[in-house]
């Protein structure tokens, strides 16, 4: 599961940070993979993450019991009762809570993001996207500013629009693949707009009206990391270059986006590790 940093858009715990940072970093971001492969159906065969957490093997796809199981076991993180953490990938994540004084709020809106995927599949407004990025994505940026002690009132909020910006990136990559688990996170009113309906987005490759409203959210996206990156800006060091590079794997991304013609239907279009490098480097230019 933890190998999966590797092919996030940027690395998760590049090697450039304090060993302790990196530490960090990955016993959260395995948390967060844990919880996304759970919501997903993603998990391994064989049930063994189910009796990790305290269910019966036969339980392995049922996807609420396991976040319900998983919001237990997160809970015994934060107590100091016995037992403690059943699942070895919460067991990791006590140290980072107990040295950076981590609080549930976060960790718990990731699970509430994944029940929410359980029950609707649509969303009619960007409002109601909004919101749902609040628990799925803006958790993320917050637990890095509380695990590196640079968080303030003005730096969630940038980072709050980062970390949107970036989940958008992330449904316009892969609307193919969240079609096919029956999910479309395009607003339906920003279909509608552009006369795009769910048999469109199914087709082998993107017509005009699709590719038009793909560069409608990747607008929205740009402008949602303008915003957010200020956040650079704010801090120093080697935590300055991760911003940036969360930023800059946006900005890559959505280059890749655009050089597709905003047809990602065939799949998603990646950015190459040079544009990456290019985006850190004019992301630092701009915010240094």
């Amino acid at each position: 599961m933890l190998d999966q940093a590797a092919h996030e858009n940027f690395p998760v715990a590049p090697f450039f940070l304090p060993r302790a940072w990196r530490t960090d970093l990955m016993a959260v971001y395995g948390f967060a993979r844990l919880v996304d492969d759970i919501g997903d159906g993603d998990l391994a065969p064989g049930g063994g993450d189910a009796v990790l957490l305290g269910l019966d093997r036969a339980q392995y796809d049922d996807r609420p019991a396991l976040l319900d199981a998983l919001e237990a076991d997160l809970r015994r993180v934060f107590s100091d009762r016995a037992p403690g953490p059943g699942h070895p990938l919460l067991r990791r994540l006590g140290p980072t809570v107990r040295r950076c004084g981590l609080t549930p709020g976060p960790f718990l809106d990731l699970i509430e993001a994944n029940r929410q995927d359980q029950r609707v599949s649509r969303y009619a407004t960007y409002g109601d996207l909004a919101a749902y990025c609040e628990l799925s994505a803006n958790p993320v940026g917050r637990l890095v500013l509380a695990l590196t002690g640079t968080a303030s009132p003005a730096r969630i909020r940038h980072s709050d629009a980062v970390c949107t910006a970036l989940q958008i990136v992330e449904h316009i990559q892969d609307v193919a693949e969240d079609l096919g688990r029956d999910r479309i996170y395009l607003p339906a009113e920003d279909r509608k707009r552009f006369g795009v309906d769910e048999a469109d987005l199914a087709a082998p490759s993107g017509g005009a009206s699709v590719r038009a409203l793909i560069a409608y959210e990747a607008e929205r996206a740009r402008e949602l990391l303008r915003e957010g990156t200020p956040l650079v800006g704010s801090v120093h060091g080697r935590l300055k270059l991760l911003l940036a590079g969360f930023v800059a794997g946006g900005r890559a991304a959505l280059q890749a986006v655009a050089a597709a013609d905003y047809d990602v239907l065939p799949g998603p279009p990646k950015p190459t590790k040079l544009s990456l490098l290019r985006e850190v480097g004019a992301t630092l230019r701009r915010e240094g």
